[in-house]
């Protein structure tokens, strides 16, 4: 078999674990989840480049590649309804919790057996988001900052729009003004300069401060007339009149 053959496979392996749970992982946050989906795909493209350049590195790497996909698929297993028992032929958790803590063991392991392994970098990101549906915003800080100082710049900028959550929700809205205003002037593949204003304005508003929250907002709209971000800044001028 060439090797352009059991690439491509074992990538679509790897495709197969993170494809579904991707949008969950960049938009943990209740109230952000539905922004500039983009920022999904991109993930995506930034887990996949980085799974092609350690696939064939050695054989620790490989089963590295292997624990990692295991944990992401614990991670992605549905939450079954209040009231219904498991099913043996269908995995579920009775809660998110139940589920963040049995991936977050997982992720655990991979960093702890593979640490100087590209798999470890993942792994930890994929904690501080298993942290935070636990409820432990000071683990997942430690995570993303950790991830955040990556030298793969496209992942660093996933954990900072992470991090700027966590911040956030634990009343901390100047530090995160600080790390989106980075992202807008160092945007990335994973994240745009559109989805760091969007946050930024978001943040804006709830420091109220609706005048600076407007400026970005007509900055948006302005440089982006007919994107998605574009209308989604226009909406959110129309709600402030």
């Amino acid at each position: 078999m060439r090797a352009e053959t059991r690439h491509q496979m074992k990538t679509d392996r790897f495709r197969g674990a993170t494809l579904d749970v991707a949008e969950r992982t960049v938009h943990w946050s209740v109230e952000h989840k539905n922004k500039l989906t983009a920022a999904v795909a991109a993930l995506v493209v930034v887990l996949l480049a980085v799974a092609g350049g350690w696939y064939y590195l050695d054989q620790q790497d490989q089963k590295a590649s292997v624990d990692l996909s295991r944990a992401v698929r614990t991670f992605d297993t549905p939450v079954r309804p209040a009231n219904m028992p498991p099913q043996a032929d269908a995995p579920s958790f009775a809660s998110v919790k139940e589920r963040a803590q049995a991936a977050q063991k997982q992720f655990e392991a991979v960093i702890s057996q593979y640490p100087r392994a590209h798999a470890a970098d993942i792994a930890r990101y994929f904690v501080g988001l298993t942290s935070v549906d636990v409820g432990d915003n000071q683990a997942a800080e430690r995570s993303f900052k950790a991830v955040a100082s990556s030298r793969n710049k496209d992942f660093a900028a996933l954990a900072k729009l992470a991090l700027g959550s966590v911040y956030r929700q634990t009343g901390r809205d100047k530090e995160a003004i600080d790390l989106y205003k980075q992202l807008i002037d160092k945007p990335t593949l994973s994240v745009g300069k559109t989805t760091a204003q969007m946050e930024l304005a978001a943040t804006y508003e709830a420091e109220n401060q609706p005048l600076e929250a407007r400026r970005i907002y007509q900055q948006i709209q302005k440089e982006n007339p007919s994107s998605q971000a574009g209308e989604m800044a226009s909406a959110k001028l129309q709600g402030q009149k």
